[in-house]
């Protein structure tokens, strides 16, 4: 029986302990260890790596990890839980975990569990669960250590990736991978001994071991005549966190190891293209019965984009798994949903996952005669391509291409309440591989248009004498944002959606002693009608001195909240996710007697190609209208370009904090006074 790779990535964090391998063994700690409250080396850190293991074994089919941390503080305390993945429908298994804490004082607190007693934690629809086990009494200033084991049977074998850099700082680490002596580096001991004749789900011959590695400086990757390649890291600095970061795997340090039917990347991918688009045909091949859905759907004078537009109504109109609300398995077989394998079934049950719906869309644009391509990328908000990952799986979206009028017009059906030819930002600027009349390759999609995005909040607030306020706000969305919030509305119930929207669109841009709350959505449910949010406001806002009524000249974005005004520099790139326009007018209903004695200037800060914010307002016999409009016309930035970018935003957060100064007639002000 030909042997089988396991999925890679899947079973890292396991660990063993072998009579004839040299694994990490528990550790007396140091006293210097014991007594750590801080960490020169990572000052703040929350806790520390002191030492770090991973070790994969193919001949022996297992993989280990030991660990050993320093908490610091109580958020470090997270640490002394930990999650062990593994699979349940396939061939590995934990066999022994060992753990323990190690007081402040030295006094050891040991795990005590076995594998079959460890807490599972469902993941949904996926075949992989969590166990996990708690080390015990942790507390600020203990020691936690730990190792655990996953054996999987003679016919697997693992293609392990190290995550060499963890949340957390690491003071030394240690990685280890033995593959079969037919895979083993040349001049090994045991190097090609014997042939395991492996092959890949596709029944392909494995002809090679490759890798991909991305390492600290001055780190390299050794070979041993044992078979082993191995890596050993000192002082490795935590994972960057920093506000609008890419997805963070794009950057870290890791090394990831591949059993290939391929000799190189160029080779796997021109390979991995083809029988894609030969899988993604085969789905989308037109049937009678998309055929017959298509023809009741379409009249024969309709042009090509009246036709295309018709049946993107027709799928988004289905049920898309990926978005409704989760059914148990009881009720799925109640509804009679199967296993979707064409285009055919996911008509006829009306449902399937997001590629599901992307790929029947592909079959009745071409059952109507149209051009259309498929198109597969990475979700932008989730990764980045990265062309040495041999791995189909890191693509994970749908798209198509139609043709028409020597025109190519992208679509995304998988995205629920997306409208036609809109397409999400996580699908923007993303590459993938796509179809073509010419064959398939690689491509990249076009990134967003600013324009295409505009939030406007347009509000009236009424004050008084003393600077009490009501009024209220209407915040209409277009583009980006009216799809998150329509997605969202799909998953949440009405009050939590509310309780959501409030603090991410409202919590820390209105001004200090305000309440602003939505009360109501308008068009939520119709994707080609501009969303919009009513929201109440009421609360005190400025300071009554004297005469005067001292106010902030711009109701949002006047607590701090404007980003990168606080960081000095920058070590990563800046992902906006998409560019977009952001437009307010509040006009203030002036309370009698009160006039304007000072308002914000007006005013224009240009980022040139990139960004601008304009600001003006006008006076009027008992208001003032006060507008601003900030346009982003970037998605990324490199870090070389952040002082200008800062430099930007801190023009934008000194002109958010011009005041708005009312006076009053002196009848009045006496009035006041009384």
């Amino acid at each position: 029986m030909p042997k089988s790779i396991i999925l890679r990535g899947a079973v890292l964090l396991c660990a063993v302990v072998s009579p004839v391998l040299v694994c990490a063994q528990f550790q007396q700690p140091t006293d210097e260890e014991l007594k750590m409250t801080a960490d020169p080396k990572a000052p703040g850190a929350a806790a520390v790596y002191l030492d770090y293991e991973e070790i994969a074994n193919d001949p022996l089919h297992y993989q280990s990890t030991y660990a050993r941390i320093k908490v610091l503080t109580e958020k470090g305390k997270n640490l002394a839980t930990v999650e062990l993945p593994y699979f349940l429908k396939g061939s590995t298994r934990i066999t022994d975990i060992k753990g323990r804490t190690i007081q402040p004082d030295g006094t050891i607190i040991p795990l005590t569990v076995k594998p079959e007693e460890l807490v599972v934690v469902k993941s949904g629809d996926e075949q992989v669960d969590r166990k996990v086990f708690t080390l015990p009494s942790v507390e600020v200033g203990s020691i936690l250590e730990y190792r655990y084991d996953l054996e999987y049977d003679d016919n697997s074998f693992s293609s392990p990736t190290w995550d060499i850099q963890q949340p957390y700082f690491m003071h030394k680490a240690h990685y280890s991978f033995t593959p079969e002596p037919s895979y083993m580096p040349a001049g090994s001991v045991a190097a090609g001994r014997a042939d395991f004749g492996m092959e890949d789900s596709r029944g392909r011959v494995i002809s090679s071991l490759i890798w991909w590695q991305h390492l600290p400086p001055g780190v390299k990757m050794q070979t041993s005549v044992n078979g082993s390649y191995s890596v050993d890291v000192t002082d490795v600095p935590p994972a960057p966190d920093e506000d609008h970061m890419p997805p963070i795997q794009s950057f870290l340090y890791k090394v990831g190891f591949f059993y290939s039917y391929a000799n190189d990347p160029a080779t796997y991918w021109a390979s991995e293209v083809k029988l894609w688009s030969k899988d993604v045909d085969k789905f989308a091949e037109p049937s009678k019965t998309v055929s017959d859905a298509v023809n009741g759907l379409v009249a024969p004078g309709d042009s090509d984009l009246d036709k295309a537009k018709k049946l993107y109504d027709a799928v988004q109109a289905l049920d898309n798994t990926d978005y409704s609300r989760k059914k148990s398995a009881s009720e799925l077989k109640e509804l009679k949903i199967k296993e979707v394998k064409n285009a055919v079934d996911t008509w006829t049950q009306k449902s399937g996952s997001s590629d599901d719906i992307a790929t029947l869309y592909l079959s009745m644009l071409r059952a109507a005669g149209l051009t259309a391509y498929a198109i597969r990328v990475v979700d932008r908000d989730r990764n980045t391509f990265d062309i040495s990952d041999l791995s189909l799986d890191q693509l994970d979206s749908t798209l198509v291409a139609l043709t028409t009028g020597g025109k190519q017009i992208l679509l995304d059906p998988g995205q629920k309440m997306c409208p036609f030819t809109t397409v999400s930002w996580q699908h923007s600027d993303a590459t993938g591989i796509g179809e073509s009349a010419q064959g398939g390759s690689f491509v990249t999609t076009p990134e967003q248009q600013y324009k295409d995005n505009v939030t406007s909040r347009l509000g009236d607030i009424y004050l008084d004498a003393r600077g009490g306020i009501t009024g209220h706000i209407n915040i209409i969305m277009v583009g980006q944002a009216a799809l998150h919030w329509r997605q969202r509305a799909l998953e949440e119930d009405d009050a939590e959606l509310k309780k959501e929207f409030d603090r991410e669109e409202l919590e820390g841009k209105v001004p200090d002693g305000v309440e602003a709350h939505v009360d109501h959505f308008l068009s939520m449910s119709d994707p080609y009608t501009n969303l919009m949010a009513v929201v109440n406001v009421t609360g005190s806002l400025g300071t009554a001195t004297g005469k005067r009524l001292i106010l902030p000249g711009f109701f949002f974005e006047t607590r701090g909240s404007i980003p990168f005004v606080n960081e000095d520099k920058r070590l990563e790139p800046i992902d906006m996710h998409f560019g977009d326009r952001v437009t307010d007018d509040i006009t203030y209903h002036l309370p009698d007697g009160m006039t304007v004695e000072g308002s914000p200037q007006d005013t224009n800060i240009p980022w040139p190609g990139h960004a601008l914010l304009v600001a003006r307002s006008v006076t009027q016999p008992g208001q003032i209208t006060i507008g601003q409009t900030l346009s982003v016309a970037f998605t990324l930035a490199k870090p070389e370009e952040y002082q200008d970018l800062r430099g930007f935003y801190q023009k934008v957060a000194a002109a958010d904090q011009a005041q708005l100064v009312l006076s009053a007639s002196p009848a009045v002000a006496a009035g006041k006074g009384n």
